[in-house]
């Protein structure tokens, strides 16, 4: 009896340590069957995180609020509302005058705080556009033709409670300014920019959010590490050659893709511990340009890379969920790239990790492979 019972509690022990054991060496072969097989299917979203650049449109002709009548006329009417644009008197703060086709800036009320002239012709702002309604906090100026030459070089900086600014999609050649400390949001996207100057965002203490993709930047002599409360900034589409200076406190989202360049320095994005997304796709990165620790950040929980010349994996971090690296000239599947030491107790977080498009071959995964990347739902080679 004793016998028997003594070879059940052996065997009992040789399957919870065979299991055990199979829950991180399990053929290598059958693993990546499954991650190729998840490959296939849409679980991940590769999207850009980039808020809308249109501002919310409240006003619909015609909806009116009973609750809450129109005020009393105290002003002549014109001065109420101008004729060229909708006042409803639901909405007493807000003044609607897009898709017009003015070439003008009409008159603004006192009372405004919002104002929407997109989607016009407007070519110039006048020094005192604004003068008569200081307690602006939202204007949209996007889908103009305003171009810097014809715009007043203060007619934001009077006005102290301004949040938000839209001039996507004009002329522009210069940043405006200057800019109130109230500010929040800057859209400057789809202009001719081509330098942001060291003053150009002095002073912006309260601004989350800069919107500088789609122009001709290739010169950034303003450093953003004094822009305490920046939390994204796009300057995708432009012509960098290198990453700007002095990243922010307080950086979230840095999109750099679709421009030139070609180095990262050492523990460039340490010095932005709450940075969460990295897009550096379509530029001329190389494992020569790219320090050691370039990317080992562990705040990071994606990183595109992807359409760059990378021959290696670039070590990154072991919190680093997803890495898009398709289409570039990889050879090798480095498992040192992602662990720098491979155990039971040490691995990484990936879940998402794409190697499409480059040089290396799918039986090229290396044997201690499902236990670095045990996490991982998608590896697409």
């Amino acid at each position: 009896m004793f016998n028997t019972m003594h070879w059940v509690a052996i065997l009992i022990l040789a399957g919870i340590c065979g299991v055990s054991q199979a829950q991180y060496y399990y053929e290598d072969e059958l693993w990546m069957q499954y991650l190729l097989r998840q490959a296939r299917v849409p679980s991940y979203n590769y999207v850009p995180y980039y808020e809308d650049e249109s501002p919310p449109y409240y006003y619909a002709p015609g909806e009116m609020s009973v609750a809450e009548p129109a005020p009393e006329p105290v002003q002549p009417v014109s001065r109420q509302c101008p004729q060229e644009c909708d006042c409803p008197p639901n909405l007493p703060s807000a003044m609607y005058c897009d898709g017009r086709n003015l070439r003008y800036l009409p008159f603004v009320p006192s009372r405004m705080k919002y104002v929407y002239f997109q989607n016009n012709q407007i070519t110039s702002i006048q020094e005192a556009a604004f003068d008569n309604a200081t307690n602006l906090e939202w204007i949209a100026l996007h889908g103009n033709q305003i171009s810097s030459e014809k715009m007043g070089k203060k007619i934001f900086a009077k006005l102290k409670n301004l949040e938000r600014l839209y001039l996507n999609n004009n002329n522009l050649t210069k940043m405006p300014g200057p800019l109130p400390r109230s500010l929040r949001e800057l859209h400057l996207a789809y202009n001719q920019i081509s330098k942001i100057p060291a003053n150009a965002l002095e002073g912006l203490e309260n601004l989350t959010a800069l919107y500088l993709s789609h122009n001709y930047i290739y010169e950034i002599a303003a450093s953003f590490k004094g822009l305490k409360s920046l939390i994204l900034v796009d300057l995708s589409y432009n012509h960098l050659r290198k990453v700007p200076d002095g990243l922010p406190i307080a950086l979230e989202q840095l999109y750099l893709d679709y421009n030139y360049i070609n180095t990262i320095p050492d523990e460039y994005f340490k010095v932005s511990p709450k940075l969460l997304y990295v897009r550096l796709a379509h530029n001329t990165l190389t494992n020569e340009g790219l320090a050691s620790n370039a990317f080992n950040s562990s705040s990071i929980l994606e990183l595109d890379l992807s359409y760059n010349r990378f021959q290696k994996i670039p070590r990154v971090s072991t919190q680093l969920e997803n890495l898009y690296l398709q289409g570039n000239q990889i050879n090798e599947f480095s498992i040192s790239s992602f662990c720098t030491v491979v155990d039971v107790m040490n691995f990484s977080r990936l879940q998402v990790l794409r190697l499409d498009g480059n040089e290396i071959q799918r039986n090229a995964m290396p044997p201690d492979a499902p236990l670095c990347l045990r996490r991982a739902n998608v590896i697409e080679i």
